[in-house]
């Protein structure tokens, strides 16, 4: 597999600084066409509300809106203009639809999308990185805020489970990896309990290094910050500049536990993680 067409979404001007950076690392590596989305907010008013606003409130809305853009776009540029990669800068509208409706829209045309990682307050942003991680059906890195590595794709943990969406993260993680890149497969659980299950990584493994990737496995326990602890300490552990990972599933019963751990490391996690569904 190849990175070829990488979308990167831009929110606002805190974030946007990692993000580019990450991006513009990832399209570098693999000589991919990188796409930097900014989607301009609509005016939400309620039904009755509209009609008492004066049209200054919607003229300096739109100005608010315009003058963060400039910003991003700036920020945009800074982080491309001296590279040697294709880079386009794209502005939308979310007049009748929702900027995460408008994100997903363009994440279906990329093999990769990164966005930034919204702070613990900025609930409104989680829920947009999760909208997106769901239903664009497209593998999903999201990048901390205070990024600054501008090399990633060398050394990643991958956290396996016998599940359909680590099995998407397993191969997704092609996409990101650099050549001879060291893969660690993460196990998290009993270990006595998984022994035979462990035999399958063996093919995983082979399957990497026909790739030109080096793989080795480990097997932890939870312990007490559980699977996303253990997956964190790991990639701390081993020097790690990115995460893989399945996140949420096709059920309730799946997502109390995995959606449990997708919100630990959006929560918690300190290098760029990509998410598969």
């Amino acid at each position: 597999m190849a990175l070829k067409t990488l979308l990167v979404c831009l929110i606002d001007p805190e974030s946007a600084e990692a993000a580019m950076s990450c991006a513009v690392s990832l399209a570098r590596a693999h000589n991919a066409h990188l796409v930097a989305l900014h989607t301009l907010e609509a005016l939400v008013v309620y039904p009755g509300v509209a009609i008492h606003l004066p049209p200054e409130v919607y003229a300096r809305h739109t100005e608010a809106q315009m003058e963060q853009a400039a910003i991003i776009e700036k920020i945009f540029h800074k982080h491309t203009d001296n590279e040697d990669i294709v880079a386009e800068w794209r502005l939308l509208k979310a007049s009748s639809t929702t900027i995460v409706d408008r994100i997903i829209e363009s994440a279906r045309a990329a093999d990769v999308v990164v966005m930034p990682n919204a702070t613990k307050a900025e609930d409104q942003n989680r829920e947009v990185q999760a909208r997106v991680i769901r239903e664009s059906g497209r593998p999903v890195l999201v990048v901390p805020p205070n990024f600054t590595d501008t090399d990633v794709g060398k050394r990643i943990v991958l956290g396996w489970s016998e599940t359909r969406e680590a099995t998407r993260g397993a191969h997704d993680l092609l996409n990101v990896a650099q050549s001879g890149a060291e893969i660690s497969v993460l196990r998290v659980g009993d270990a006595s309990a998984d022994e035979l299950r462990d035999h399958g990584l063996v093919d995983l493994a082979t399957m990497y290094d026909r790739h030109g990737l080096r793989a080795q496995m480990a097997h932890v326990e939870a312990g007490s910050g559980g699977i996303a602890g253990a997956v964190l300490k790991c990639a701390f552990e081993n020097g790690a500049d990115m995460i893989v990972t399945g996140a949420f599933g096709h059920s309730r019963a799946y997502d109390f536990v995995f959606g449990a751990v997708t919100s630990g490391l959006l929560r918690h996690a300190e290098i760029p993680v990509l998410f598969s569904n």
